[in-house]
């Protein structure tokens, strides 16, 4: 279980174009939850999806290759987080457009989104033995961290702006979710491909 928060964390909280998007809107002093919650609205829909036919669509025999696939994934995302230079710059944001709507398909067309959902769904769930209504309980509780992602980057925004802006908080910020997802990938590793092989 700790796994399968530990790279929803690390995944969900990097800055992605979603979370620089509420990031931006924060810097200019406002606040839309409505986005956030459209964004959370998004992802429970695509956990319930695929972690219901996640097992459908992934037969056993080929988890062996999708965690291998995801463990050489997950570490080159941390690779990419490590290296990466953030800019930041508040400009003016159209505000209107940041509604329930717009958030939730964003995040339904966002790339990252079923590249994050897909490892948890279809590893990760089989593994934890995770089946029925306790995947309904789980895509509850990873949409509301998705949906708690945007919302801490416009709050960041919002009452940090003096100091937030500084490349070098990003770089901590990258460089920690790195950590995290380098030790989600060893994990997948050694528990989902090491470990059955033996």
């Amino acid at each position: 279980m700790v796994e399968i928060l530990a790279y929803a964390f690390g995944i969900m909280y990097t800055p992605g174009p979603v979370n620089l998007l509420s990031l931006n809107t924060g810097l200019n002093t406002h606040t839309r939850l409505k986005f956030c919650i459209g964004v959370g609205c998004a992802m429970l829909l695509l956990f319930v999806l695929f972690g219901y036919t996640g097992a459908w669509l992934v037969s056993p025999k080929y988890q062996i290759v999708i965690s291998v696939l995801g463990c050489i994934y997950i570490a080159y995302l941390a690779f990419k987080i490590a290296r990466a230079n953030v800019k930041v710059s508040a400009c003016s944001q159209p505000d209107a457009t940041l509604t329930f709507r717009s958030g939730l398909l964003m995040q339904l067309l966002n790339p990252k989104a079923p590249i994050a959902i897909l490892p948890i769904t279809t590893v990760q769930f089989p593994a934890a033995e995770i089946s029925g209504m306790a995947i309904l309980f789980w895509s509850l509780v990873l949409a509301t961290m998705a949906f708690g992602a945007p919302t801490v980057y416009m709050l960041m925004g919002r009452y940090l702006s003096g100091w937030i802006s500084k490349p070098s908080y990003f770089r901590v910020l990258n460089l920690a979710m790195a950590v995290l997802l380098f030790y989600v990938a060893g994990d997948i590793a050694y528990s989902h491909v090491f470990q059955a092989w033996i």
